[in-house]
């Protein structure tokens, strides 16, 4: 017998449009996901160490630090460019503090192979957040955006990241955004293709000029 093929996330955004009317409409104002392929494994610090920077901070400014980051470390994210360079350079790059800290401790603990990225795509979701939480300021928001953008998990729902919040409530036409606790189960009958829904989720934000760029919360 043959295997059944893993849904593409084209697919999927057609059963999810199949299923609900509100989708379906994102998916005729937006078209098919644009998702990058998989990004190889050796990208995977580089990825989490640019989540972590990202947190909480508007694109521009984010864009800003993290570009004198990777020139800061010779234009090579890696665990041994970080340890070479060390907390101060780090946070004379703009990250604060806590962040320098965060990305230091992230270089130390897969170098120690405390925390193992060639290895953690065999682990479920769940897993993956346990793995990746116990790295210092590295909470539940920054390893699910590790499953979406490094693992192209198809089941992921973000229900810290304030722009998928915000997008939720625009296409459904909520009066406001959920908060985490009640976006939580409006996403159970998308299982299991939360990960498209929060793409255009995303999308429909982008819509609302008076929504900041996404904001997570990561504890």
């Amino acid at each position: 017998m043959s295997t059944p093929a893993r849904p593409t996330p084209t697919r999927a955004a057609r059963e999810l449009a199949r299923r609900d009317p509100v989708v379906a409409e994102l998916v005729k104002r937006h078209g098919p996901p644009r998702l990058a392929g998989r990004p190889p494994s050796s990208e995977r610090f580089a990825s989490l160490a640019r989540s972590v920077l990202y947190q909480q901070l508007a694109g521009g400014a984010a864009q800003a630090i993290h570009g004198r980051f990777v020139t800061a470390l010779g234009g090579v994210v890696t665990p041994e460019s970080v340890l070479a360079a060390g907390p101060e350079t780090l946070a004379g790059c703009g990250l604060s503090r806590a962040k320098a800290a965060s990305v230091f401790d992230l270089a130390e603990k897969v170098t120690s192979g405390t925390v193992s990225l060639g290895r953690i795509g065999r682990l479920s979701d769940d897993a993956v957040v346990a793995h990746l939480v116990q790295v210092r300021g590295i909470g539940p928001w920054t390893a699910e955006m590790f499953l979406l953008s490094s693992l192209r998990r198809l089941d992921v729902w973000p229900v810290g990241d304030y722009g998928v919040r915000a997008g939720y409530a625009r296409a459904f036409g909520l009066d406001a955004p959920p908060s985490p606790k009640e976006l939580g189960p409006l996403g159970e009958r998308f299982r299991p293709y939360r990960s498209i829904l929060a793409w255009y989720c995303w999308r429909a934000a982008d819509e609302d000029k008076t929504v900041p760029n996404p904001q997570a919360v990561d504890h």
